[in-house]
């Protein structure tokens, strides 16, 4: 069942983000909604000058039905709270509004989205972006940055630098917390301190 963007949505944005939030829910575009929990929509103000931008949600996002609440999502806060960012004023959600993953024993273990899953639901993105009207974005992960730049991203030799959006907007590439997590333990601080210095870069658009 293919369940597309309303195609009238409430004139005020706050209002027509709940509808789009709601539509998610029952959207089987691909095959990831069957299994999930429930979707899991973006949050943060209408206006917000920065979007930031993550893969999928993980367990923990599922279950709650809120982004960036899990062990990756606290890592981003602590990110975000050394650097002098109040999370209200960021618009936090991901490429993918469901959760995608594969059951190992009784865990449920994080399965990276397919390209097509990803292209599915470049719609609601692209819905919450006409809402919220960021001036720029923050791309966890290479999913993130695929549907914020519309071709492949090699994170690694592309992180730390503004690339131009298919809207003509700026997008910071970086690292998605989880790869942090799941790094080298000896290298994790290190690992860390590069990439709050990425994130420091997008820090202009909240002075």
């Amino acid at each position: 069942m293919s369940e597309p963007p309303p195609s009238r949505l409430p004139s005020d944005p706050a209002k027509a983000l709940a509808a789009l939030r709601k539509a998610t829910d029952v959207c089987r575009e691909c095959p990831i909604g069957w299994n999930a929990t429930q979707s899991v929509f973006g949050e943060g103000p209408v206006g917000a000058v920065l979007m930031v931008v993550g893969e999928q949600p993980g367990d923990q996002e599922d279950l709650q039905g809120r982004p960036f609440v899990g062990p990756a999502g606290r890592l981003f806060d602590r990110a975000a709270e050394q650097l002098g960012w109040a999370r209200e004023r960021l618009y936090v959600t991901n490429a993918v509004k469901h959760f995608k993953f594969e059951l190992r024993g009784k865990r449920r273990m994080h399965k990276t989205p397919a390209q097509r899953e990803v292209a599915a639901c470049l719609q609601w993105l692209e819905s919450e972006i006409d809402q919220v009207r960021p001036q720029a974005f923050i791309a966890l992960g290479g999913t993130a940055a695929r549907a914020l730049l519309g071709r492949p991203v090699a994170v690694m030799s592309e992180r730390g630098r503004w690339h131009t959006g298919l809207r003509g907007l700026p997008v910071l590439v970086t690292l998605h917390p989880s790869a942090l997590l799941r790094g080298d333990p000896a290298e994790r601080e290190s690992a860390y301190a590069q990439w709050l210095a990425d994130l420091a870069l997008a820090g202009k658009y909240l002075a």
